[in-house]
Parts: C-alpha cells; structure tokens; sequence
C-alpha cells in the first residue's frame, strides 16, 4: 500500500486553515464578547494553530525541497544504499501539489542530471536515475557503452568497485568501475563485463519526454526496459546527500554528508 503524502499533507493543511479561519473570525469575536463557549473554542483554537506549520511543510516540500531516501542499488556507485538525499522541486518547473500541473517555468533536465520522477507503470512509486537522453536525442547502448546521436560517450576505466557494507558487489561477481563523460560534468559508472550486455539499437527521444539509465549500468531496470520518462512525471533534481544509514558499517557515515550529486 502506497500512502500519498502530498495529498496528506494537502488535505491537513485545508482542515487546519478551516479550523483557523473559524477561530479567527468567529470564537475571536464570541470571545471578545464573553460569548465562546470554553471547550470548543479551545479545541478550534488548538487545531487551528497548525495551520501555519503545516502550509510552511507543504510550500517548502512542494516548492522547494524535498527529502527521498535511496532503497537501492541502481545508482552505485554515485548513490549507495541507505543515502538520505535533497530533491530541488523548483528546479524543472512549479507545480501544484496533488494535481501535478506546472503553472511555473523554470528549466529542462539535461544530459547527465540525476532526476526523481514517478514510475511511469506505476505513479505511486518514486524512481530515481541518470537523464542520458533529451527529445529529439538518439540513444544506442551496445557493448557496455552508450552512444549518443550516433556518437560514443567516452569511458575511462578506474578498477575494480569493491563497495562496502550494503553496497558490497555480490559474492562471486567482478564489477568495474568507469568514469563516463555525459553532459558537461563527468560521472562513475559501474559495469559487470560477464554479465549480458543488455542492448538498446536506436532509439528516438519524443518530444515531452527523457531517457534515464541507472549508473549501475547492469542493475538498473531503467529506460532499456520500461521506455521513457514522460516531462509531466518529474519530480526534481537530486542536488546533495544529507545523511548516509548502514547499520552493517556502524549505521551513520559522516563522510558522505553534504555530498553534492554529479
């Protein structure tokens, strides 16, 4: 079961503004008559007064940002298992809470953004991953490479990624780590050279819509299965990491926090 927390939150913040607006305008009246009744009025009053956290949590996790935590692998090795991580909202486009319509434009995801969007088979669920194709791009992956508009994106081999904690390679597997240079900001990949080689032949990217592969190019169930990202599923730019949890490393790793995402 999925809960809405936007529609949660929404649906609070509108029973509070009730409860705070009764208060203000009419047991504040009453009151200053000796006319409110005490129970009630402090009942209204209590609840009212939540209004304002509760509009402040919705414009700031609407707006501005939002937290999300990594459940898993996909992203290794630029995201680990157990990340804590800041979503910039505003960073493509305002939109409503609930509704999802943007009323505000304020950029595009480029080659190389690191993107949280809804699933498009499934809207309740938040995916997260790497923008490798904008519309009107042409994406190939073949050999453990990936090629753009018909060209190769360099690779650079760095070794073998080992990991730690929850993010050990499996028993038995040999991955290695690459540093791809996509966009304008290099990033690390990891690949498992025996593992098949999971090809994309041409592919166009529509107008309206992206092309996401996760940066653990072997374990990512990504746009090489489910297709593209529609731009109406955007969540935001993933920007830092604010806190790392793995109890099998003894549980908070202070040296990831505050890590800007690239």
């Amino acid at each position: 079961m999925h809960l809405d927390f936007a529609l949660i939150l929404t649906v609070l913040t509108l029973v509070t503004l009730v409860f705070w607006l009764i208060e203000r305008f009419y047991f504040r009246r009453r009151r200053d008559r000796d006319e409110a009744p005490a129970g009630a009025h402090k009942t209204v009053e209590v609840v009212g007064s939540l209004f304002p956290v509760l509009l402040l949590v919705l414009v700031f996790r609407s707006f501005l940002f939002e937290p999300f935590k990594i459940p898993s692998g996909s992203m290794i090795p630029t995201l680990w298992i157990g990340d804590f991580i800041v979503v910039n909202k505003y960073a493509y486009g305002l939109r409503l809470p609930v509704l999802n319509t943007k009323f505000i434009e304020t950029g595009d995801p480029e080659r190389g953004d690191i993107i949280v969007f809804r699933f498009p088979e499934d809207e309740r669920v938040n995916y997260i991953k790497r923008v490798v194709g904008v519309p009107g791009d042409t994406i190939s992956y073949r050999d453990k490479m990936l090629f753009v508009n018909g060209e190769l994106v360099d690779q650079e081999r760095v070794g073998a990624w080992v990991g730690e904690g929850l993010n050990r390679n499996p028993p038995g597997s040999r991955p290695v780590e690459r540093i791809e240079h996509l966009g304008e900001q290099a990033h690390h990949i990891v690949v498992y050279p025996s593992r098949p080689n999971g090809r994309v032949e041409s592919v166009s990217v529509p107008e309206g819509h992206y092309f996401v592969m996760g940066d653990n190019r072997d374990q990512s169930l990504d746009s090489r299965s489910w297709g593209f990202v529609p731009e109406e599923n955007l969540v935001g730019k993933a920007v830092r990491i604010w806190m790392h949890w793995d109890c099998s490393r003894g549980c908070v790793d202070a040296s990831r926090i505050g890590d800007r995402i690239q």
